[in-house]
């Protein structure tokens, strides 16, 4: 399922821009309608809205009813459909953004990394606070987010090591990437704020522009932090130069 919140025709008509808006829960639980707690009060969508984009709140299977890749097909399944449909919905196929919180995150930068289906492609990824290896510890184990999103522990079952890897964006990395902005907290005792800079480092390596912004003293879902809103507004700008809005 999925729900598509499209914006106020912009000036002289034309086509808008998507966000494609992926949630999180450990892979295991949420969906579409849920935002993290931090982000209800604020009207999160309405500021996208405002600021000329349209969103697409994607669902996808959850790892208590399918292993992956199965979620990442799905998200690619509704930017696909979202891609075909562009014209008569008023969107832009060419500014196609993923932006995802935590797990959410995780399948956001998978499908922008993923450059093997034109449909499904984005120009650009919101990472926040996305856990980067799904094997990493407090992760990875049997009854653990990786372990049930891969149907196992990789050092329990070797044959789930080629899916752990491709279910790992720090894995993932390459030179054709898209442009990445990754919004972190630094005190995030849930997903550590290091894979977020470790990502960065890796695709700076490969010439990719990566864009990292640390929430000071900010737990998961930005716990504890002072101006979310500005976050929000910071990841719009990024997007703004990005799409060249």
């Amino acid at each position: 399922m999925m729900d598509l919140h499209l914006p106020a025709s912009p000036p002289g008509g034309g086509s808008v821009p998507l966000i494609a808006w992926i949630h999180g829960g450990s892979f295991w639980e949420g969906s579409r309608t849920g935002l993290p707690d931090t982000l209800h009060p604020i009207g999160f969508h309405e500021h996208l809205l405002a600021r000329g984009y349209a969103v697409a709140d994607i669902d996808y299977r959850l790892s208590r009813e399918a292993v992956f890749p199965a979620q990442l097909h799905d998200v690619q399944a509704a930017i696909g459909w979202l891609r075909t449909f562009a014209e008569p919905l008023g969107l832009d196929p060419h500014r196609f953004a993923g932006w995802g919180e935590s797990a959410g995150a995780t399948l956001a930068a998978l499908a922008g990394l993923d450059r093997s289906h034109d449909l499904a492609a984005l120009q650009a990824v919101v990472d926040w606070y996305g856990p980067i290896d799904v094997t990493s510890p407090g992760m990875g184990g049997p009854d653990e987010p990786g372990g049930w999103l891969l149907g196992g522990s990789p050092a329990q079952k070797p044959a789930l090591v080629e899916a752990a890897e491709a279910a790992s964006p720090i894995r993932q990395v390459h030179a054709a990437a898209p442009p990445f902005v990754l919004v972190h907290g630094t005190d995030d005792d849930a997903v550590p704020y290091q894979g977020s800079r470790t990502l960065a480092d890796a695709l700076h390596r490969y010439g990719v522009r990566a864009e990292l912004i640390p929430v000071d003293g900010a737990g998961h879902m930005f716990a504890g932090a002072s101006d979310i809103l500005g976050l929000i507004h910071r990841s719009l700008d990024f997007l703004d130069v990005t799409l060249k809005k």
